[in-house]
C-alpha cells in the first residue's frame, strides 16, 4: 500500500515524556502500512535512542534516525521530510501525543477538500491553544476568511508534493519562531487550508517540570530578529494594506503586547523587562504603520501605544491594573429542554471584585482604568480615549473534558446591558445576560460528548480581554429540575449535570463515571411505584428527563436465594422532569420473596450497560408490597484509585489514624 501518512518527530531528551507520543502513534486507527513514523534523533543523551531503536526493530512502520545534536528542531523536521515516503507529513513534537483517529480524519478531510495543509484541532495539557479558529470546520480556509494566522505551531499536515513545490523547509540552527517563517509561508502559498474541528487531533503538552523549549526564558534580541524573518515572509508575499496590517498584528498583540501585560510582565525582573521592551519598541517602530495597532481590541492598543510612545512605567502601571481584572460568572437557572440541558447565566468584568467601569464621551463607549500619570511631564489618564466597542463584546459557553482538555463551544443567545454605576455620573457596567444549550448528542461540534467528566465555563471577550471563569450553582428551587440526569438518544446515553466539591461550579458527567447518580434515586419512596394486577404491570416513576422513548428494564434480585428477574420494559417521559418505567410484572415468578430493585439502561457509548440500584424492595405475596430498603443512599461514594498498592496505602492510612486518635 502506498503511505498515505508520514509522521515527522524530532527528538531530544524527552525521557519518559516520549511514551505517550510513542503510544499514540502506535493505537492509530489508519492501518500500518498506510502510515509511518520517523524520529529524528538529535544527539540525545538520556536513554531515549536506545528507546527508539528497540521501537523500530519492533515495528516495521516505526523508523529512527540518528544524528549529531544541531541545536534545535530545523534540521531534524528537514531531514525527517527528507526520508519522508507519506503523500502527506505530519509534524509531532516529541512530548505531545496524537487522537487515536487524527491521521486517518485528517488525511480523509485533506484529500476530500483538496487541501495543502489540514489543521486539525488542538487541546492544550497546561498550555494555551488557538480556540475562534476551531470553532467550526472550515473545510476552505485561507488568511483572509480565517483567523488561520492564529496558529503557528508547526504540528500541522502538509501535502508533501505542495512542500517540494516550493522548497518549503525549517530554518536551521539554534533560533526561535523557525515554524512561524515555516507556517506562514504554507499559509500564502497553499491553494486550500483545511480546518478539521470535530476531533481533538493534536494534544500540545506542558512538561511538568516546565522544560519544554517554548518556556524558556529567551534572549530578546535574537528572538526578535528571528520575528523580523516572518515579517519579511508576509511583506514578501502579500501587497500594503488591511490584510497586511491584519497579519502583522497578530505579532504585535502575541509576540510584543501581550508580553506587557499583566503579572506576565510584572513577574519579570526589572533589567529584563526593560531590555524586552526597548527590543519590541525598536520592532514596533521600524516595522508597522498606523494601521497594525489601530485594529486591536480597547486593552490591546492602550498597551500598543504605550510600547510605541516609549513610555514602560505607564505599561508597568496599566499592567498593576489589569492583573486584577477578571471574569464574573453567575447561573441564574438550569432546566432541561427537549433533551438539551438549557443554562442561563449573567456575565461580566470585575477587578478587585467590583464591576469594570465605562463612561460614554463624545458618543463613544470608553473604558475606565483607575491610572493617572502624575507630574511635570503629565499626559492623559491611561487608555481616556480609547475607544471600547462594546457592541463586538461577546460571551460564549465552552464545555472542556476534564481529562483531555478538549473543549467545544456551545450555542448561546445574549444580551448586552449597560446598568448605571450608583454614585459615578455617566459611568455604567457593561453585563451580559445568556442562555445556552448543551445538546450532548451533537456538543462535540455536531458530534455527540465522549464518556467522562465535562466542566462548564464561561468566556468573556470584551475590550481586548478573553478570559474563562467557572459557571458557580445556582442556589434555589428553580435548579431542581435540571440537576437531574438525563436519558438521550437510542440507544440511551445517561448525562448527569452535578455541582463540584468543595466549589459548587456546575459540570456534566456523561456516561456513569461514578457512582454519583445514585444519589438521584436516594429519595424515591414506595408513593413512586404504582402496581397493577390486572394484568400485572409494574410503573416506578424516576428522576429522570427523557427525551422520547428508551428501552431499559428493572432487575430484580432475590439475594436470600441468589438469584434475579429482569422485567423489560419502555422508559418514557412522565412530566414535571420526571420519567416512568413501565414492565410486565409476573406474580406468579415473584411470589415468595423480596426483591431488590435495580434500573438497568441496556446501552451506553462503551456498549456498556448502566446499572442503578433503586432505594427500594418489592415483594409479591398474595398482592405486592413495596417498601423503602432502610439504608438508602445518602450521598455519592468517592471513586477510589485504582494505582497498584492503592488499597494497601490507604489501609496504612487508616490505621494511623485510628493511632493518632489514641
Amino acid at each position: 500500500m502506498p503511505i498515505k501518512v508520514s509522521v515527522v518527530i524530532p527528538v531530544y531528551n524527552p525521557g519518559g515524556y516520549i511514551e505517550d507520543c510513542i503510544a499514540s502513534l502506535l493505537r492509530q486507527s489508519l492501518p500500518d502500512d498506510e502510515y509511518e513514523a520517523i524520529f529524528v534523533d538529535d544527539g540525545s543523551t538520556d536513554e531515549t535512542p536506545e528507546r527508539l531503536d528497540r521501537l523500530a526493530a519492533e515495528y516495521p512502520h516505526m523508523h529512527v534516525i540518528h544524528q549529531e545534536g544541531s541545536g534545535w528542531s530545523g534540521k531534524p523536521r528537514n531531514v525527517g521530510m527528507a526520508a519522508a515516503k507519506g503523500e502527506f507529513i505530519q509534524f509531532v513534537d516529541n512530548d505531545d501525543w496524537l487522537g487515536d483517529e487524527a491521521l486517518e480524519r485528517m488525511y480523509d478531510y485533506g484529500v476530500a477538500n483538496g487541501a495543502d495543509v489540514i489543521v486539525g484541532k488542538m487541546a492544550g495539557k497546561g498550555r494555551p491553544v488557538p480556540r475562534e479558529l476551531f470553532r467550526k470546520n472550515r473545510p476552505y480556509a485561507n488568511v483572509e476568511n480565517a483567523p488561520l494566522i492564529d496558529s503557528l505551531t508547526p504540528h500541522k499536515m502538509f501535502r508533501k508534493e505542495f512542500l517540494d513545490k516550493y522548497d518549503l523547509r525549517y530554518k536551521e540552527g539554534r533560533r526561535r519562531l523557525e515554524d512561524h517563517v515555516f507556517v506562514t509561508e504554507a499559509y500564502l502559498r497553499a491553494d486550500n487550508v483545511a480546518v478539521l474541528s470535530d476531533y481533538v487531533c493534536y494534544y500540545h503538552v506542558k512538561r511538568e517540570d516546565a522544560s519544554n523549549a517554548g518556556f524558556q526564558r529567551f534572549e530578546p534580541v535574537g528572538y526578535f530578529n528571528n520575528l523580523r524573518e516572518a515579517l519579511d515572509v508576509v511583506e514578501e508575499l502579500t501587497e500594503p494594506g488591511p490584510l497586511r496590517d491584519r497579519l502583522f498584528r497578530r505579532w504585535l498583540r502575541n509576540e510584543m503586547v501581550e508580553r506587557m501585560r499583566g503579572q506576565r510582565l510584572l513577574k519579570l525582573p526589572a533589567d529584563y523587562r526593560q531590555e524586552l521592551f526597548d527590543q519590541i519598541h525598536k520592532v514596533v517602530v521600524e516595522r508597522f504603520g498606523p494601521g497594525v495597532a489601530a485594529g486591536l481590541p480597547t486593552t490591546q492598543r492602550i498597551v500598543a501605544d504605550l510600547i510605541a510612545a516609549g513610555r514602560l512605567a505607564d505599561v508597568e502601571e496599566f499592567a498593576r491594573w489589569e492583573s486584577q481584572v477578571k471574569p464574573s460568572g453567575i447561573l441564574d437557572d438550569l432546566a432541561w429542554v427537549d433533551g438539551k440541558l438549557t443554562i442561563g447565566y449573567t456575565a461580566e468584568y470585575k477587578s478587585g471584585g467590583e464591576p469594570v467601569r465605562f463612561r460614554i464621551a463624545g458618543g463613544k463607549d470608553l473604558l475606565v482604568p483607575p491610572l493617572t500619570q502624575a507630574g511635570p511631564d503629565a499626559v492623559a489618564p491611561l487608555g481616556a480615549d480609547t475607544p471600547a466597542p462594546l457592541a463586538k463584546s461577546k460571551v460564549d459557553l465552552v464545555i472542556k473534558d476534564r481529562a483531555t482538555a478538549a473543549e467545544f463551544f456551545q450555542p448561546v443567545e445574549f444580551t448586552r446591558e449597560k446598568i448605571p454605576v450608583t454614585g459615578r455620573q455617566g459611568h455604567f457596567r457593561h453585563v451580559f445576560r445568556a442562555t445556552s444549550r448543551v445538546d450532548p448528542l451533537s456538543a462535540a461540534n455536531g458530534a455527540a460528548l465522549d464518556a467522562g467528566i465535562w466542566d462548564v465555563f464561561i468566556r468573556i471577550t470584551s475590550c481586548g480581554w478573553t478570559k474563562d471563569t467557572r459557571l458557580g450553582a445556582v442556589r434555589g428551587e428553580e435548579a431542581g429540575q435540571g440537576r437531574r440526569a438525563a436519558v438521550v438518544g437510542s440507544p440511551a446515553r445517561l448525562f448527569l449535570p452535578f455541582w463540584t466539591d468543595p466549589h459548587g461550579n456546575l459540570s456534566l458527567e456523561v456516561e456513569q463515571q461514578t457512582d454519583r447518580i445514585a444519589y438521584e434515586f436516594a429519595g424515591l419512596t414506595s408513593a413512586d411505584v404504582t402496581v397493577t394486577t390486572d394484568p400485572g404491570r409494574l410503573t416506578v416513576a424516576l428522576p429522570f428527563h427523557v427525551q422520547g422513548e428508551s428501552e431499559a428494564s428493572l432487575k430484580l434480585t432475590d439475594a436470600a436465594r441468589s438469584r434475579s428477574v429482569a422485567l423489560h420494559g419502555t422508559l418514557s417521559a412522565l412530566g414535571s422532569g420526571e420519567a416512568e418505567l413501565r414492565t410486565d410484572l409476573p406474580l406468579e415468578d415473584l411470589a415468595g420473596a423480596r426483591w431488590r430493585l435495580e434500573l438497568v439502561l441496556p446501552s451506553t457509548a462503551d456498549g456498556k450497560p448502566v446499572a442503578l440500584p433503586l432505594a427500594l424492595d418489592v415483594r409479591a405475596d398474595g398482592g405486592v408490597v413495596v417498601k423503602r430498603l432502610p439504608s438508602a443512599v445518602r450521598k455519592p461514594a468517592r471513586r477510589r484509585s485504582g494505582f497498584p498498592g492503592a488499597a494497601l496505602l490507604r489501609r496504612a492510612a487508616g490505621r494511623l489514624r485510628r493511632t493518632l486518635k489514641k
